[in-house]
């Protein structure tokens, strides 16, 4: 099995290298390139690889610009260092992921796929269940490009409307009827929209769902204790006269994004 890694960092390199010695002794590094420029030359001046190992983020940009500039007929495994949320869903297809710093286990799993679906590439056949590269690509462009949330909300405030910026935002809730949120300052609105569709509305590096009627900012936690059932319960400024609990099941969550 020959294979290309196409990565800048010399002792990721180096690692691949190793690790791949020891997971398959059939593996052979037909070559290594470090950018864009680089392999796209290689590409046009070699045979083809049965396999490549591609990072996503190279010396001279993505390496998404490789298959606008050159016909890749290898399948392919991107190395990444882009967090695994922002990948789960080109997880599930077969042609795999590795986050960096790339472990020898992931390696060989990712290798024992390849060698199972061996069979749907480099036939120029296409049905239902094989996987088209050009297709997975545009994918996960997709997923890395990045994604626009809402700067403000227009609200009533009696007979008139008024226009609040995200950024001035403590916290969203529910009472059950009515979806609100209040101000740093204090002020609270009317929110015309449901606990669901405003996940899909406000970026969540800086706001998180803590349960079904609450979505709180860093900002506005003056403390945070523990809670019986396995919860935690938030101190919010400004204060509220309703129970601000993390859920059981969001608490781990939570905590990592609160270390962030």
């Amino acid at each position: 099995m020959r294979i290309l890694i196409i990565e800048d960092e010399d002792l990721a390199v180096k690692k691949i290298r190793k690790i791949l010695q020891t997971v398959d002794e059939q593996a052979i590094v037909a070559g290594v390139t470090d950018s864009i420029k680089s392999t796209v030359e290689w590409l046009a001046q070699h045979p083809t690889p049965d396999l490549i190992l591609m990072d996503i983020e190279l010396s001279d940009g993505q390496s998404f610009e490789i298959f606008r500039l050159t016909e890749v007929k290898s399948p392919v495994i991107f190395t990444t260092s882009y967090d695994e949320y922002a990948l789960k869903a080109f997880k599930v297809n077969s042609i795999d992921y590795l986050l960096k710093p790339v472990q020898k286990e992931e390696l060989q799993a990712a290798l024992d796929k390849y060698k199972r679906m061996q069979g749907k590439f480099g036939t120029g056949e296409t049905n239902d269940e094989s996987l088209k590269l050009d297709n997975l690509l545009k994918e996960l462009c997709q997923q890395l490009q990045p994604r626009e949330y809402r700067q403000r909300f227009l609200v009533k405030h009696g007979q008139k409307f008024v226009s609040v910026e995200v950024h001035e935002i403590a916290y969203f809730f529910s009472d059950g009827r009515l979806n609100f949120f209040k101000t740093t300052d204090n002020r609270k609105f009317v929110v015309d929209y449901t606990m669901d569709e405003l996940e899909d509305m406000i970026d969540p590096r800086s706001y998180f769902r803590i349960s079904r009627s609450f979505y709180v900012s860093a900002g506005c936690i003056e403390k945070i204790d523990e809670y019986f059932g396995n919860r935690l319960i938030l101190g919010l400024k400004p204060t509220i006269d309703k129970e601000a609990l993390v859920s059981r099941e969001k608490v781990m969550d939570f905590k990592k994004w609160m270390g962030k």
